[in-house]
């Protein structure tokens, strides 16, 4: 089965990208073998490329990676446009989250640093900010509420770091369903599938219908498909963005549930609800008493249904929506009897955690998030996750691994990313010749012995140091 890829273009140059040729890939009306459109149909493709063309931004991020226990820059491609005369950007997370530093190039070819405001992971939305000398041009935002397939879009961005690249198609499906909340490809909405050209490049770039208002943004496309890319529905885009830069970040409620769609439990079409497959561990679903296998009716008595998996996101985001640490009543049937539960909501913790790299130790750690701690069987901020070592290092000399989990180190617990950090800081500045951690390893819990002392650290080679760059 194909792949859902993000569209962003990886170890390109990041010399400035010169304005090309507006490219219009058009399809409609053939004549003498030759493709055209009707005059009033081209005019209006014209008149909503030209109201969005100045605001489109060519952007180039310069993103941290960790791969094989080490940190490292590489610069990317994506696109992005202005909603705002004082410079903040709309573009994917994809593009710029986790970046070092953004380079915006505006449609003037004005070349401006920008300040990453704020990522959101679960909706792929980040916001940027650039410092122009004047009031700089902004794109309309429309609304998705209402899009119909077969209505005429045109995706804008920079495909293959092509900057300013135009592609015309047709909305396909205006609420495609992608994937479940775990497979984080988008827990709180359905996708705008087009076949207008959506290309690696295009990235955080406006899907624009004919009356010049961005209605989606840009960011996926069918690996190993023609003409099948997805856009985010830009009141979804719209929700996070205002949220971001209110804030930095999207703060949500959280309960612990993962829901599956009424068909997959019963073909009576009369039974209204949704079906709780899961309740995480420690969750505040769980302390309440609730049970896989119980159908959710309501919230607040607000009723849900999710029949089908396309309805799955709309109930996830009802449960986000809910003001965070506030109790709320669920609706509930089990076995038939109906019953409610008082559960009060936590703050959704994010579903990818940072990363930093250890130069002196040779590898690097990750933030256990709660999906993670749940596949661990562990309680959530409990130890951090070994992300990668680098072959020859004094981690990898100790025997630690990607995937190990560290819970204690020298017999303290660890419960966060900043808190090994600050454990680790204490190690190098004592200068203690060995640490003992406590590491999980799948099932199985295990005490590894790190040697830090000069002469029990080993030499790294040149050789080896030259292989994993």
């Amino acid at each position: 089965m194909a792949l859902l890829q993000p569209p962003v273009i990886m170890g390109q140059s990041t010399h400035r990208v010169q304005s090309l040729p507006v490219a219009l890939l058009l399809c409609a009306v053939v004549f003498s073998g030759c493709a055209t459109l009707p005059g009033n149909t081209q005019s209006a493709v014209l008149s909503a490329k030209n109201a969005v063309y100045p605001a489109l931004v060519h952007i180039r991020p310069v993103k941290e990676v960790y791969i094989a226990g080490q940190r490292r820059e590489v610069p990317t491609i994506g696109s992005g446009f202005i909603i705002t005369e004082d410079g903040y950007i709309i573009t994917n997370e994809h593009v710029a989250g986790d970046s070092s530093v953004v380079w915006c190039v505006l449609s003037d070819n004005t070349e401006l640093e920008a300040r990453v405001i704020g990522a959101d992971a679960d909706t792929d939305i980040a916001v940027l900010k650039v410092e122009a000398s004047s009031a700089l041009p902004t794109v309309r935002l429309g609304s998705s509420a209402r899009l119909e397939s077969g209505q005429m879009v045109l995706a804008m961005g920079s495909p293959h770091g092509l900057a300013r690249s135009v592609s015309l198609g047709i909305i396909s499906v205006p609420d495609r369903y992608l994937g479940d909340a775990d497979g984080l490809i988008a827990p709180y909405n359905n996708w705008v599938q087009t076949d207008a050209a959506i290309n690696p490049g295009n990235s955080g770039g406006p899907l624009v219908n004919l009356r010049g208002e961005v209605i989606g943004v840009n960011s996926r496309v069918l690996s190993g498909a023609e003409n099948v890319g997805f856009a985010i529905p830009i009141d979804i885009a719209r929700e996070a963005a205002e949220a971001i830069m209110e804030e930095g970040r999207v703060r949500r409620s959280w309960l612990g549930l993962r829901f599956q769609q009424m068909g997959a439990k019963t073909d009576d079409p009369t039974v209204r609800g949704v079906v709780i497959s899961d309740v995480s561990p420690y969750s505040p679903a769980r302390e309440a008493g609730v049970r896989p296998g119980d159908l959710l009716v309501a919230i607040d008595d607000v009723s849900v249904d999710a029949r089908f998996e396309e309805e799955l996101p709309a109930v996830r985001k009802a449960i986000a929506d809910l003001p965070i640490g506030k109790t709320t009543v669920l609706q509930l049937k089990r076995d038939g009897e109906p019953l409610e539960m008082d559960v009060i909501t936590e703050e959704k913790i994010a579903t990818r955690g940072g990363q930093t790299e250890f130069q002196e130790w040779g590898f690097t750690v990750a933030e256990m998030t709660p999906e993670l701690a749940r596949r661990a069987q562990l309680p959530e901020r409990t130890g951090v996750l070994v992300s990668g070592s680098m072959p020859g290092s004094i981690a990898a000399a100790a025997g630690l691994e990607q995937g190990d989990i560290i819970l204690e180190v020298d017999g303290e617990p660890i419960h966060s990313l900043a808190a090994f950090t600050l454990a680790y800081e204490s190690i190098l500045e004592s200068g203690q010749p060995a640490t003992m951690l406590f590491v999980k390893r799948g099932a199985v819990t295990r005490f590894v012995l790190v040697k830090t002392g000069a002469e029990d650290a080993p030499a790294l080679e040149k050789e080896i140091i030259d292989h994993v760059d």
